[in-house]
């Protein structure tokens, strides 16, 4: 079975997770480099066997080295799942699932908003008044139908908060849904069509991967088999819909209303029409963190550690659907990634003010 001999991080990590990161690999040799020195990065995976990266996989890695396994510290793996990273042949893996008790919480804020009209009735508390036309016609969640597209972390998670709040939900999956038999469950591979969903749901929620297959999903043709007055959700990726399609919908009246987290393009365009929308509440691709988000990517590495050297398949391995073929907006995380600075450039930047505080400069504080 194949031996872990030395690892190479560029996680962003506070001393308390990056002892426990480098505890993970107690008998190999554990390197720390800054993200941002590409030089360093590429001479110290030449004979390194693991790579935990703070970001995508960098080309940097595709060189000349030992690799034999690399973690991305975040969920989707779309940045990375390009045609030279498969070509080198080298498995990649994520940390899907360590923050979805939270995105699915996410999720149902959101919903929550539409159903006490929030904006509504936080314009009356500011203006003294008691009370907005029409609030005798609104409804909770209770007894109302929810369609959760995609079961993956996230949407095994929503389901169970909306199932406990009295919700009847309809959930779509690419392949069969094993469990949850509180929801009616349809498969795309069983030939199940999203229509039904669509066409039957209070709330639409998205928490499904960007690929070819899903870009562009939710567009005016899906649209128009939804419920009319339905609100839409959007906790996965921005491409997933089509925003001129949305807004459309928005403006005419079909939709009731949408909570949005991402977006095609992010930052979202100052002047973008859905800030000023009354039935849209927007958060920038932002959720509150679990307790210990680094600690539980710490367990899915540990757990991808003994499964690499017993040579057992690794957790949310990167696939061949991953991939995205068209252009994709980046935000301004992404493209931090990518930059080759010096250490003095990189403190001018003031990193913790976009990636958190860590409390360490030198790797010997925590080694």
């Amino acid at each position: 079975m194949p031996k872990i001999k030395k690892v190479v991080a560029t996680v962003w990590y506070n001393k308390e997770s990056m002892r426990k990161l480098r505890n993970v690999f107690p008998n190999a040799q554990f390197v720390y480099v800054d993200f941002y020195d590409k030089n360093r990065l590429a001479e110290e995976v030449r004979d390194a066997d693991v790579a935990i990266l703070m970001g995508d996989v960098d080309p940097v890695l595709l060189g000349e080295n030992t690799l034999k396994w690399i973690h991305c510290d975040h969920a989707g793996l779309n940045g990375s799942a390009r045609p030279e990273v498969f070509a080198r042949g080298i498995p990649v893996t994520g940390s899907a699932g360590r923050s979805a008790p939270v995105l699915a919480e996410h999720a149902l804020y959101f919903m929550l908003l539409s159903c006490y009209h929030t904006r509504q009735m936080m314009k009356a508390q500011e203006a003294c008044q008691w009370g907005v036309d029409g609030m005798n016609k609104w409804y909770g969640l209770y007894g109302r139908t929810a369609g959760i597209v995609g079961m993956g972390n996230n949407g095994r998670e929503l389901a169970v908060r909306l199932h406990a709040m009295g919700m009847n939900i309809i959930a779509y999956n690419n392949s069969p849904i094993q469990g949850f038999d509180y929801c009616r469950k349809l498969a795309a591979k069983n030939g199940d069509m999203l229509d039904e969903l669509l066409a039957e749901s209070d709330f639409v929620i998205l928490n499904l991967p960007l690929n070819d297959s899903t870009f562009h999903m939710i567009n005016k043709d899906s649209i128009a088999k939804m419920k009319d007055g339905a609100f839409l959700v959007n906790m996965a990726r921005g491409g997933i819909v089509c925003t001129e399609d949305l807004i459309d919908a928005l403006n005419s009246g079909k939709l009731g209303g949408a909570g949005l987290d991402v977006f095609e393009e992010q930052p979202l365009n100052p002047e973008s029409p859905l800030w000023k929308m009354e039935n849209v509440y927007i958060t920038p691709h932002s959720t509150p963190q679990v307790p210990d988000r680094q600690g539980r990517s710490i367990e899915i590495i540990q757990e991808n550690a003994r499964r690499f050297e017993a040579g057992e398949p690794l957790l949310n391995l990167m696939k061949p659907s991953d991939a995205m073929s068209r252009e994709k907006a980046e935000g301004g995380w992404a493209r931090i990634m990518n930059v080759n600075l010096t250490r003095e450039q990189a403190a001018a930047m003031h990193l913790e003010k976009y990636l958190g505080e860590r409390g360490w400069t030198d790797p010997s504080e925590w080694m």
